[in-house]
């Protein structure tokens, strides 16, 4: 068995099947009203599909969480924290231009996907409304398009050579997802309660379940938890497009898996504790830094594609939301429990009512309940 994801020329390994490798394969129905619009409140009362075993699950509430986990677990968790990326200007003609930024590659000059985009090539200008002076607008011009993500990378020009991010704050708006389309929610809502790492474009959705107190609560009984950081990009919700998704390529995110995490990951695997990943996120950062037949510290870009046939390193169970059919997301989920499994609970989750993706339930898939073959021969931890 080898440490990294399976390739279009690997053998499909026992829990992976012919169909797994197909698009279609990973689709489903789902009523528009099940796409919930808005969080519950408390964040900790959404429901809790939770998994116990290879063919047992139960309905649970979130809150729940303490009565499934033990002592020395340790919660990995994403304290990214989405940004108002969202800014709005005008081309010099009058014509509206929508612009959401993904990631600033220089001192204020941002890749960004730009609507309409087409008519918007290298040389052309853009000015957004200077919250600051009325009278002097924001300015940025397109340097170059950018073929991974049919994106434009932009040079701003903030008047007396400020920077673009001390303005965003009162400029942009923080990006929902398109699904969400009838909402009342203040923006923090859509942040976790712990993320402070400026950077994403989209929250880890995994993360907004949880308050301060069951934080407090799990850390009195012996779980911990400790924090990587995935800027969510485009990587994360691109969709997959190719029949075939091996041929499937996801954007590079930035990553920081600190040395504090893998020493904590250490301990916690000496002790005996699972590896518990809150988030897709958490799963892309961590399998992502193992990749080298060794969990190490790593900040910069990983473009890891997890699908069914994957050997998993790190992680030992997931707390994740309920994904977009044919979304490299839902591959991910599948190859820790397989896809059909996972499309009958889907199945089951709509039928109870759940709520589905990022202000939606939740779900647990608790060591217990991941496929027995779908384990690599784990990486060097320091655990002997």
């Amino acid at each position: 068995m080898t440490p990294s994801q399976p390739s279009s020329s690997d053998a499909i390994s026992e829990h992976a099947t012919a169909d797994d490798r197909h698009l279609s394969a990973y689709t489903y129905d789902l009523p528009e009203e099940a796409i919930a619009q808005e969080p519950v409140s408390p964040r900790d009362s959404s429901r809790l599909l939770a998994l116990t075993s290879p063919t047992e699950h139960q309905h649970r509430i979130f809150r729940d969480l303490p009565t499934l986990l033990r002592p020395d677990d340790l919660l990995v968790m994403n304290n990214t924290r989405v940004i108002p990326a969202r800014i709005y200007g005008r081309k010099p003609s009058g014509a509206e231009v929508e612009v959401l930024l993904i990631e600033e590659q220089q001192r204020n000059q941002w890749l960004a996907l730009v609507k309409p985009g087409r008519r918007l090539k290298p040389g052309a200008d853009i000015e957004f409304p200077n919250p600051d002076d009325s009278e002097v607008p924001i300015t940025a011009k397109v340097l170059s398009t950018d073929a991974e993500t049919s994106g434009r990378v932009l040079q701003f020009s903030p008047p007396d050579g400020g920077d673009v991010w001390n303005v965003l704050p009162r400029l942009g708006q923080v990006p929902l997802p398109p699904y969400v389309t009838n909402t009342t929610i203040d923006a923090e809502r859509y942040q976790t309660v712990y993320g402070e790492q400026l950077g994403a474009i989209a929250a880890p959705t995994a993360g907004l379940h949880f308050t301060p107190e069951l934080l407090q609560t799990l850390q009195a009984m012996g779980v911990n938890h400790t924090f990587i950081t995935l800027h969510v990009g485009v990587g994360t919700f691109r969709p997959v497009e190719r029949e075939d998704i091996t041929a499937h390529e996801m954007h590079s995110e930035w990553i920081d898996v600190p040395q504090q995490t893998v020493d904590q990951i250490r301990q916690t695997q000496e002790q005996g504790g699972r590896i518990i990943a809150v988030g897709t996120t958490a799963v892309r950062a961590l399998e992502g830094a193992a990749q080298g037949h060794e969990l190490t510290a790593m900040r910069g870009k990983t473009n890891l594609f997890i699908y069914p046939g994957y050997r998993w390193q790190v992680v030992d169970g997931l707390i994740t939301n309920f994904h977009l059919p044919k979304s490299s997301l839902l591959m991910l989920v599948s190859a820790l429990i397989g896809r059909q499994r996972l499309l009958q609970l889907y199945e089951e989750a709509i039928a109870h009512h759940y709520r589905f993706y990022s202000f939606g339930d939740a779900m647990i898939v608790l060591p217990e309940a991941v496929l027995s073959d779908a384990r690599g021969q784990g990486v060097s931890s320091g655990v002997t």
